[in-house]
């Protein structure tokens, strides 16, 4: 029991494992209520229940919004050292990147403008930007699946060569985990991406045609899936020191 409170004390301590938590509370908590709202006719104190809980989800995501008004710097700290990729020596691969990152780095100031047109701090209409916001995640979360499906190609061959020729530098042990890790960013962008079309302007492929708790279950795969690598991330480091 101690280690699990030390545990989730060390990953609330940093600002991305804390992000993490609020984001699988959000989307956990829009899919027990989602689907317990869904029980109106049969028990209204689950209806109201799970009412509270849409409630406690949409001030979770509210509060994960606000805290990404300081993501900026880092996003462009990131870009900057990556630059155009001069140390990938697959030029599909380096492309994908530049252009994810190109995303990313626009997401920011339109979600930004977004909230504060919300907030009635900018006399602005929000709709427009939400939307531009939504499709450059979405556009995110697509070259990164095409990244992570590239990534998978080069590791694939690799291992061929690895084990086949019986040389190399990389263990066929190690590249197996990497091919795991990139199908669980595979996996985990494409439970995001079909919640992201959900939320694009009607008449677009299957948008606002998810109920609440569809959202929330695709949203807390993806949460977990993010907790897995985070986890596995912290032992891999653990075990080298």
């Amino acid at each position: 029991m101690q280690p699990s409170v030390e545990s989730l004390v060390r990953l609330l301590e940093s600002y991305r494992g804390r992000d993490k938590v609020i984001r699988t509370a959000c989307y956990g908590s829009q899919l027990v209520g989602g689907a317990l709202s869904r029980r109106a006719e049969a028990d209204n104190s689950s209806h109201r229940l799970g009412k509270r809980l849409l409630l406690f989800s949409a001030q979770l995501s509210h509060c994960r919004t606000v805290l990404r008004l300081f993501d900026d710097l880092s996003m462009l700290a990131y870009s900057k050292s990556y630059g155009f990729g001069g140390k990938e020596e697959d030029a599909g691969l380096r492309w994908l990147s530049v252009l994810n990152n190109v995303a990313d780095q626009l997401y920011y100031p339109c979600e930004h403008i977004a909230w504060a047109a919300d907030a009635e701090l900018i006399r602005v209409k929000s709709d427009k930007w939400w939307v531009l916001s939504t499709v450059l995640w979405g556009s995110s979360l697509l070259l990164g699946i095409l990244r992570s499906l590239r990534v998978l190609m080069l590791l694939k061959k690799t291992l061929n060569r690895c084990e086949s020729d019986d040389g190399g530098n990389s263990s066929p042990s190690q590249l197996r985990r990497q091919m795991r890790g990139e199908i669980l960013n595979i996996l985990s962008s494409t439970v995001d991406l079909s919640n992201a079309v959900h939320w694009m302007p009607p008449g677009f492929l299957w948008a606002g045609r998810f109920p609440p708790w569809l959202v929330g279950l695709m949203g807390t795969i993806s949460s977990l899936v993010g907790l897995i690598q985070m986890n596995t991330g912290d032992s891999e480091d653990t075990d080298s020191t």
